[in-house]
This record gives structure tokens, C-alpha cells and sequence, in this order.
């Protein structure tokens, strides 16, 4: 029975890993965490029956705890719970499917306990790469991805020798479905609303990821998430934008070879194959017919209109503290964009300011991290409300 607890439960990628748990009799969810989703969590406890959850707030937790009295489940909250749960000796992988910078120390922390990282959370390797992968090494834990690209990349190096794996890379070939607005001109983004952006062709995502698809920074970020996870410099790292999101990534070898993996885009696939690894297990639901696909088709990202991938490759070849500045001036313009402060252009456009603004701090620790991200904040704050 391999053991498994989660952060975001009740997200998007923690209900389907849920759905796995459902397929897979031995695993077993021995602790779930989440924000504010109450009812929801309720639910889960009833059904899965873990030792542990955690609620972000005392005030979420105490609702949980009435709620749940009649069962044998301790309720914590907050940063604790979360590195409880992170620590929790009987789990044996922790499933990152919180969305922000809020993912990091229970990861560390997680890492330091031993734990499997079964890996949704771009903001721990983009901000902290530096500090998470060699920590995973000194403790031989896995860093398994659960990001569809990433998974791809990572079943498209099965087989190739560990020890020289990486120089065998020639490029990483990072696919993109392009979003809702493929294709768009700026004069046509103008004005768009946010359930315009909220609208993805492909794939059902929450709310903060599927505006950072739109916008292509979610793509920014998974090229500064594979350069820390398969250890290839970011002009190794190619972003193509494939519309069908069928060749979910590819890597191509010195030999000229191209390996990719292919399907359906079901998100279950990945977390399956990052809790069962190395083994492939059966999973009902479509297949990919290539006779009924017909073709598959192949674009160049357009950077003039989505400015927000060059700004993370920007952001990468900074490289120190830039990264989290361009990640949390990120979260803060998209908050404020779905609540209707901003413009949709104008996510980018802050991301920009950020970064021109901020001195690099070459090697930042976990707590100038967490400093930068701050500043960051308010600064983006302050440009658009006028408070800090």
C-alpha cells in the first residue's frame, strides 16, 4: 500500500488525483490539505478517510472540525499543517497541487522527511530550483512531474542512461496549446473579459492557471521548471505551440531522433504515471485514433502579442532572485485581473515593470525568496492601487 497525502485537495489536480486513488486500490490518501473549500473537504474525509487534513485558516478549520466530529481525523491549519502533513511519517509521497509560493517550504520540509514529490507546483522550482534539487539529490528522494509537458519529457528520457542522460539531450521541445487566443492580435485583446480568458480550448484547469495559459507565463514557467528538473540550458529549451495538445512534449537526441508521448489531454494520465512510477498501470477513458486526428500541426510562439514568455526567459537568464519577481508580480496582476482592476493586457505589462525595478540577489536563500516575492506584491500593488 503505497501512502500518499496531498496539498490542494480540492483543487483541480488534487480532485484528480483523488479520482487515481479511486482506480488504484493501493494507494491511499493519509492526509489532505486545501484553502477555503470547506464542504468540499467534508466530502473527501468521508470518503477517503485520512489521519490528517488541513485548512489554511482557523477559521476554515474550526468549520471542518464541527463538521467532521463524528470521525477519528485530526484537523490543523496553516503554514503548521501544512508541514506537518508535509513530514507525516506514514505518507510516502506528497502530491504538490497548491497553486503559488505557499508551496515551498512544505517541500523542503517534505524532502527533508524523505517524502516523494509527486510535483504540480511550478512556483517551488522556478522561484527555488536552486535550493530543491540539489536538497533531492542529497537525500535521494524523487522529484516526479505531474505537469502534463514535464511528464512528457520525463516518459521521453525513459531508457537513455542516467549518468549522461542530459548530454544526450540536444533540445527539450516544450509544447503549448496556445491558449484561447492563439492567433489574436493586441488590437483584438483589448478589452476581453475574464471569462473570455477563462475559457481553454484543451484543458480544464483552475482559474489562476488557465489566465496564466492565455497569457503563455505558464508556459514562461514550465521553461524555467525543466531547466531545474532535466538540467539543460534554456537554448535547449524550445517552445512550440500545438494547438491539438495531443504531443503533450518532446525531447530530441544528438542523434537527430525525436521521442515524444502522446494522448488524450487528460491530466489524470500524468498523476497517474507520477504515483505509479516506474510502472504503467491501466486507466479507462478515450485514446488518441490517428486516423480519426488526421493531422497534427506545429506554430512558432507569437512574442509580440503574449509578451509574457520572453519576459520568463528573460527572467531565467537573470536568473538569482528574477524568477520569483516575475512569478509573484504574476500572481498579483492576474488576482487583480479577475477581479476586474486591471486590463487584460496589463498583466504583462506589470510583470515588465517588476522585473526593470528589481536588483537581482545572485543566490537568495529561502527567506530573501519569500522577501522578494513581499516587495514584489506591493510594488504591483502599489502601480495599480496606489497603496502598498
Amino acid at each position: 500500500m503505497k501512502k500518499i497525502a496531498i496539498l490542494g485537495s480540492t483543487g483541480s489536480i488534487g480532485t484528480q488525483t483523488l479520482d487515481i486513488l479511486r482506480m488504484n486500490s493501493d494507494l491511499q490518501a493519509v492526509a489532505l490539505a486545501a484553502c477555503s473549500s470547506v464542504e468540499k473537504m467534508e466530502e473527501q474525509i468521508r470518503e477517503f478517510r485520512p489521519a490528517v487534513a488541513a485548512m489554511w485558516t482557523e477559521e476554515a478549520a474550526a468549520d471542518l472540525r464541527a463538521r467532521v466530529a463524528d470521525l477519528d481525523v485530526r484537523i490543523l491549519c496553516g503554514m503548521e499543517g501544512l508541514l506537518e502533513i508535509a513530514q507525516l511519517p506514514e505518507s510516502q509521497v506528497l502530491v504538490t497541487a497548491i497553486v503559488g509560493m505557499i508551496g515551498i517550504r512544505p517541500t523542503i520540509a517534505a524532502i527533508q522527511a524523505g517524502k516523494d514529490i509527486a510535483l504540480a507546483n511550478k512556483e517551488t522550482l522556478v522561484t527555488a530550483g536552486h535550493i530543491i534539487m540539489p536538497l533531492a539529490k542529497e537525500m535521494g528522494v524523487a522529484i516526479l512531474p505531474v505537469d502534463s509537458e514535464h511528464s512528457a519529457i520525463f516518459q521521453s528520457l525513459n531508457g537513455e542512461p542516467k549518468e549522461d542522460r542530459e548530454s544526450k539531450i540536444e533540445k527539450i521541445l516544450l509544447t503549448a496549446s496556445g491558449g484561447p487566443f492563439r492567433g489574436k492580435t493586441k488590437e483584438e485583446l483589448e478589452g476581453l473579459r475574464v471569462e473570455d480568458a477563462l475559457r481553454h480550448p484543451n484543458w480544464v484547469m483552475g482559474r489562476k492557471v488557465t489566465i496564466d495559459s492565455s497569457t503563455l507565463v505558464n508556459k514562461g514557467l514550465e521553461v524555467m521548471e525543466a531547466k531545474w528538473l532535466f538540467g539543460v540550458e534554456l537554448d535547449r529549451i524550445q517552445v512550440v505551440v500545438h494547438p491539438q495538445s495531443i504531443l503533450h512534449s518532446a525531447v530530441q537526441y544528438v542523434d537527430g531522433s525525436i521521442v515524444a508521448q502522446l494522448g488524450i489531454p487528460d491530466m489524470r494520465l500524468p498523476i497517474q504515471y507520477a504515483l505509479c512510477y516506474p510502472h504503467r498501470r491501466p486507466m479507462a477513458g478515450r485514446r488518441v485514433d490517428l486516423f480519426e486526428l488526421g493531422s497534427l500541426t506545429f506554430e512558432r510562439p507569437d512574442l509580440d502579442t503574449f509578451p509574457g514568455l520572453g519576459l520568463a526567459y528573460r527572467a531565467a537568464e537573470a536568473g538569482g532572485s528574477m524568477p520569483t519577481v516575475y512569478n509573484a508580480a504574476n500572481e498579483k496582476a492576474v488576482e487583480l485581473f479577475l477581479n476586474e482592476k486591471i486590463p487584460y493586457l496589463r498583466i504583462a505589462e506589470l510583470i515588465g515593470e517588476a522585473m526593470e525595478r528589481h536588483q537581482v540577489v545572485k543566490d537568495p536563500a529561502l527567506e530573501e525568496i519569500l522577501e522578494v516575492e513581499t516587495w514584489t506584491c506591493e510594488y504591483v500593488a502599489e502601480r495599480v492601487l496606489g497603496c502598498r
